[in-house]
């Protein structure tokens, strides 16, 4: 009985390893460079620099009143380069804590009088009526 059940069990371990792939992939250790470690863990930290500022609630309601979804806009960090990563982090850490902008608007008022009153002097417009435009 034994003899009748070798030879098909023997067909069948044939085939099953003509079947079996040997091929045999090589693994190569090398050795990591500290800066590239540095630039990863920079990079992980400026990630989480950032979802911390979307998380915020007065940045959550900021988004939500132009229309971004706290949410994609969490998930879209995700997929920010390196570079446009550090280039956004550096860019909150520039950001004056509790600032309103009113330094800009200042100056956006001052550049727009300024430019204004260039196109008075020139005779294009006629805003200002300081502006003396009988000699042209």
């Amino acid at each position: 009985m034994l003899k009748k059940l070798m030879r098909p069990i023997s067909v069948a371990l044939v085939i099953s390893f003509c079947l079996i792939n040997f091929n045999v992939s090589y693994v190569q250790a090398k050795m990591i460079g500290t800066n590239s470690v540095i630039a990863e863990q920079s990079a992980e930290n400026q990630r989480a620099q950032v979802k911390e500022f979307l998380a915020q609630e007065d940045t959550v309601q900021l988004l939500t009143q132009y229309g971004v979804d706290a949410i994609e806009a969490q998930k879209r960090i995700d997929n920010l380069s390196n570079q446009e990563l550090a280039e956004l982090a550096s860019s909150i850490d520039q950001m004056p804590a509790g600032g309103d902008a009113i330094g800009s608007v200042v100056g956006a008022a001052v550049f727009i009088f300024v430019l204004l009153l260039f196109t008075d002097l020139l005779g294009w417009t006629h805003v200002y009526p300081f502006v003396n435009h009988s000699h042209l």
